[in-house]
């Protein structure tokens, strides 16, 4: 039996505590005792219903990429790990202490977009959507930000407190939903049956290609409703760029040996897709980890430790956000990926997507005009 099962079997009385306590929250939801609150302006809340691990940024970046260019959008998130607290908007430093790793990843690729992060869902929503604050009249002062019509929520499936326009529940192929259990036997943060608040379910990280008889398993293994959509996603991986996010001049085939350094919960993709092409030998941390002296030290030894002559490090777009300014001396590269949906589901999920989101802020637009 693995420590895993041994742990969770040992933890199973405190599973039963936790369920409770999600039973009555849910309850309190459902009766109206703990109030939900719909914004008056269009939200995409992401989120899923694990601990992590199911691909939500790279989702939230696709996003972004469908609609930011379209409407003025901000981005909302908790904020994981960050230092700071409290509502904080992005001032144009991306700083992963006030942000923490991924909302500053997605402040530095999309400037056009609001970046905040906030605790409490509903008060970063407010001071989004609330009028901004007059500037004096001076050259150096900021430009005034639009005010958005469009926000994305990052991680708020479980935020209860906030009701967006629509709801996206992300599960990943290599551990659905349906094979998992709630906290802290299984990693599930609800029961599974709250699966249906979700208006489309995303079955991410799937191959590239996928039997279509396995996806019809899971469409039944997946237990929705009518008004559900599903879709299947895959990550696409990009060229190698440098840690400032230029292109990398450099070609696997190539490379004697790559050191892959991640701290994200599933890294076993972005290993595969590596050693289709050169041998890799890989360090794992944690997810969110934040590298100390200790951690640069061993991938140090370990790099220097590596045979040949041509090798270098790779890493996540979000681990580099974290290991700015550490070892810099170290040929560290980053790997980047992009979201891609299955067959014609790209256009099927991206008109669904424009399609509500335009009527919904043509609505919440012509309701402001008659209020």
């Amino acid at each position: 039996m693995s420590f895993r099962k041994n742990i969770s079997y040992a933890l199973f009385p405190l599973t039963c505590w936790y369920a409770v306590g999600v039973r009555f929250r849910n309850l309190f939801y459902a009766l109206g005792i703990k109030k939900q609150e719909a914004p008056h302006i269009t939200t995409i809340g992401v989120g899923n219903l694990s601990t992590g691990g199911t691909g939500k940024t790279p989702h939230v970046e696709y996003l972004l990429r469908l609609l930011a260019d379209k409407y003025p959008t901000a981005m909302l998130s908790r904020g994981y790990k960050r230092k700071s607290k409290g509502y904080v908007l992005d001032d144009g430093s991306h700083d992963t202490a006030l942000l923490g790793d991924e909302p500053a990843m997605i402040a530095r690729k999309f400037p056009q977009v609001q970046v905040a992060v906030c605790e409490k869902r509903v008060e970063g929503v407010r001071r989004l959507m609330a009028p901004p604050a007059v500037v004096p009249e001076n050259p150096e002062s900021p430009e005034i930000p639009e005010r958005p019509q469009l926000i994305i929520l990052d991680d708020v499936f479980q935020h209860r407190a906030i009701k967006p326009s629509i709801n996206i529940l992300l599960t990943e192929y290599g551990h659905p939903y349906y094979n998992d259990h709630i906290l802290p036997y299984g990693n599930l943060r609800e029961f599974k049956n709250a699966r249906f608040r979700a208006n489309i379910v995303i079955v991410t990280k799937c191959p590239a290609v996928l039997n279509p008889v396995e996806k019809h398993n899971i469409l039944h293994d997946l237990k929705l409703q009518n008004y559900q959509k599903v879709f299947f996603s895959y990550f696409r991986y990009g060229n190698l760029q440098t840690r400032n996010g230029r292109p990398a001049a450099i070609d696997l085939r190539r490379v004697d040996n790559v050191l892959a350094v991640t701290g994200i919960a599933h890294p076993e993709p972005m290993i595969a897709e590596l050693r289709r092409t050169t041998k890799v030998q890989h360090i794992a941390f944690a997810d969110h980890h934040n590298f100390t002296a200790h951690d640069i030290a061993r991938i140090h030894e370990v790099f220097d430790a590596m045979p040949g002559s041509q090798k270098i490090i790779i890493t996540t777009e979000k681990d580099a956000m974290r290991l700015h300014g550490l070892a810099e001396e170290l040929p560290i590269h980053i790997l980047p990926i992009e979201v891609a949906f299955h067959e014609e589901n790209d256009k099927d999920f991206d008109h669904l997507i424009e399609a509500t989101a335009k009527e919904n802020i043509s609505f919440l637009s012509k309701l402001s005009i008659w209020s």
